[in-house]
C-alpha cells in the first residue's frame, strides 16, 4: 500500500468559521466518502428530551436528523465529523444511506482546506423570531445566505392582469418539494 492511503484524511483544528473545524490533511479527490456521521442513535422525542433545557438562543448542537425515526447524536458517542462546519458554497455533502450517514467530497478539496456542507436546517412554526440569528452563517461564501437554516419561503408574486383581459384559468396541478431537515448544529 502507498504511504498517502494511509495518511489520515484529515485534521481536526481550530477554525475561522466557528470553534473547531476539520481541515484536509492531504488531497481529496471529488467522490470520496471521507467520513461517517457517528453518535448516539435516538428517537426525535428523546432527542427533544434531551435538550429541552437548552437555551433558546444557543444554535450549537451535534444532532444530526437521519430520517421520520433516528437522529444521531453527535454528542454523545460522536467522532471527528461533527466538527464540519456548515458553508453556504459546500465543498462536500451528507449522503443518507441506509440510515447513515457519510460525508463525501463534492469537488476535489486541497490539503488545508476546510471541510463543509450545507446543514440545511429545516425551519419550524414555534422558532423564535431571532431563529436567523441564532443560526447565523460565517462561512464567508460570496453567496452566504447568512444563516444555516434553509432559505424563508417568500410568497410568490403574482402578474398583474392587463385591464380588461379575460382571467384563463387552467388546473394544474401542484407540486410539493419537501426540503429534508439533514443537519442541525
Amino acid at each position: 500500500m502507498p504511504a498517502t492511503s494511509k495518511s489520515p484524511l484529515f485534521k481536526v483544528r481550530r477554525s475561522k468559521v466557528h470553534g473547531l473545524g476539520v481541515f484536509a490533511a492531504r488531497r481529496i479527490r471529488k467522490g470520496t466518502r471521507i467520513v461517517e456521521y457517528l453518535g448516539d442513535r435516538i428517537s426525535h422525542k428523546v432527542a427533544d428530551q434531551r435538550y429541552e433545557d437548552k437555551l433558546e438562543d444557543d444554535g450549537h448542537t451535534f444532532l444530526f436528523i437521519v430520517d421520520r425515526g433516528v437522529v444521531i447524536d453527535a454528542g454523545v458517542g460522536g467522532n471527528d465529523a461533527r466538527f464540519i462546519n456548515h458553508g453556504c458554497d459546500p465543498n462536500c455533502e451528507s449522503v443518507i444511506e441506509d440510515r447513515r450517514v457519510f460525508i463525501e467530497a463534492l469537488r476535489t478539496i486541497q490539503p488545508g482546506e476546510e471541510l463543509n456542507y450545507d446543514y440545511q436546517i429545516g425551519r419550524a412554526d414555534d422558532d423564535p423570531p431571532n431563529v436567523d440569528e441564532v443560526f447565523a452563517c460565517r462561512c464567508g461564501a460570496v453567496k452566504c445566505r447568512g444563516t444555516m437554516l434553509w432559505p424563508a419561503k417568500r410568497p410568490k408574486k403574482r402578474a398583474k392582469k392587463p385591464a380588461g383581459a379575460k382571467a384563463k384559468s387552467k388546473a394544474r396541478p401542484k407540486s410539493k418539494s419537501k426540503s429534508k431537515a439533514r443537519a442541525r448544529r
